[in-house]
């Protein structure tokens, strides 16, 4: 599936639409703008040295363009049979004072809200995309993981220290794309290999990689917004392994030591693994045998067919949340989607739990006590993360709704064509309009499948509210 742009025009729709977000921004029930302590705190603030210095290490980022909140910084080298990996997270907890104004202002927030018109940080801008990134060319302290792995891609061992590194070079995922696809040498020149072994790694243990499109508003240098659908690349999803196993490695440890925080999902349920049949039936890309993460995994991204698939799979990955524990492990500690226990521990800069999950970490891999801030605050955690998801996905939803509302507002009173992802009760379903990119509710012909092209007129586009109204 390329890249697909939808675009809204300079027009009046254009202004009713930067109205829209600016509204929607205000009505967000979290701080946006930093205490003057807090500003202060990310400006002072000195962490110790790490004793470890790890600067002749040829560290390097991936990340979107443009990006200055760096959290890690990958360094892969070739071991006889096997691999090292080295993954390096900004060392926030060194940064954040517990009990402090920096660390107040982080727990209000709980992560990083990504709006069309900019971003509303978890940390002041002078902590999370200067003092503490992990930005090339200069030293930066660090939580450094270092994974020892076989032939297969399977952890053999690792370890976990505080170190000071300066990493090389801000790589980002489509020039490093190509450049791999041509050959060159590169910083992640062994990122393909390891991360394909991983990925067969996941396959082994039963995991599933649900890899849906991104859909992201995008405001233009002249003030336009448009939508932005694009398929993960490769190097991406061999990235996104590096993290994954990260994650896994700090569930270990806090498992073993019998405290912290961990990111479950439970298995999907029967009911919603026969409702995930019917559909891929309907849509002519049956699932008849093996497990579901083999199947996703062998959809054909070019097929036009493979994204009201992906989009009928997110029914399979419902659930998640985190749960804390301290002196015992939990019943089901597993991440049904990963097929492992795992822990949010690679993005502290952006998500206020990775904090604790590192701090915990590297006091177990010290050898030291747990820091008492982050034991008895343990509780706090859950609600914390789970009130900021809340927000982070009412911003995200209703930014699409408006920006396809805007994208709609030429074709109202027209007919336009959509393909049916999903049936819904009450002769309803979602559709997907081609040409501009909208995905949307709008009542279906009866005796309608999902797979199915019908025929909508366009009756409303309400920009302030983000709605649209089809009508057969």
């Amino acid at each position: 599936m390329p890249q697909r742009r939808a675009h809204v025009a300079p027009s009046a729709a254009q202004s009713e639409l930067a109205e829209a977000l600016a509204a929607l921004r205000a009505s967000l029930d979290a701080p946006v703008e930093f205490s003057e302590e807090a500003r202060a705190e990310a400006s002072a603030v000195c962490p110790a040295a790490p004793e470890l210095d790890l600067r002749d290490v040829a560290f390097a980022t991936l990340d979107p363009p443009g990006s200055k909140d760096l959290d890690q910084a990958f360094h892969l080298a070739r071991t006889g049979t096997g691999f090292e990996v080295r993954y390096a997270i900004a060392d926030v907890p060194s940064f954040v004072t517990a009990g402090g104004a920096l660390d107040a202002a982080a727990r209000e927030r709980g992560q990083t809200l990504y709006a069309a018109d900019g971003s509303i940080p978890l940390h002041p801008r002078a902590l999370s995309e200067d003092r503490a990134s992990l930005l090339p060319g200069v030293e930066r302290p660090a939580l450094v993981w270092t994974f020892a792995l076989a032939a297969d891609g399977a952890v053999s061992d690792f370890r976990l220290e505080r170190a000071l590194i300066r990493s090389r070079e801000q790589l980002e995922y489509a020039s490093l794309q190509r450049a791999l696809d041509a050959g060159e040498v590169s910083p992640a020149t062994l990122l393909r290999e390891i991360g394909e072994l991983r990925i067969a790694q996941e396959r082994a243990r039963g995991g599933a990689s649900l890899n849906l499109p991104d859909e992201e508003v995008v405001r233009a240098d002249d003030g336009t917004y448009e939508i932005v659908r694009r398929s993960p690349l490769p190097v991406e999803e061999w990235n996104a392994q590096l993290s994954l196993m990260t994650g896994m490695a700090a569930a270990s440890l806090m498992l073993d030591a019998k405290v912290g925080v961990l990111r479950t999902m439970p298995q999907p349920d029967e009911k919603s693994f026969a409702a995930f049949r019917r559909q891929t039936e309907a849509l002519g890309r049956p699932w008849k045998t093996g497990e579901y993460g083999e199947y996703l995994r062998g959809l054909d991204r070019q097929d036009p067919l493979t994204l009201p698939v992906l989009e009928a799979a997110a029914m399979l990955f419902r659930g998640a949340g985190y749960v804390t524990f301290d002196g015992s492990v939990p019943a089901d500690a597993e991440q049904a989607a990963i097929a492992a226990p795992y822990a949010h521990a690679t993005a502290p800069l952006r998500r206020l739990v990775d904090r604790w999950s590192l701090a915990i970490c590297l006091a177990i891999a010290s050898g030291e006590e747990v820091p008492a801030w982050a034991r008895d605050s343990l509780p706090e955690l859950p609600g914390l993360m789970q009130a900021s998801s809340q927000r982070a996905s009412k911003l995200n939803s209703a930014t699409i709704n408006c920006v396809e509302a805007a994208l709609m507002t030429p074709f109202v009173g027209s007919r336009i064509e959509a393909n049916v992802i999903e049936l819904r009760d009450g002769g309803r379903g979602t559709i997907q309009i081609a040409d501009p990119a909208v995905t949307a509710s709008a009542p279906v012909p009866a005796g309608a499948a999902a797979g199915d092209v019908v025929s909508l007129q366009v009756v409303r586009a309400d920009i302030a509210k983000g709605e649209l109204e089809f009508a057969l």
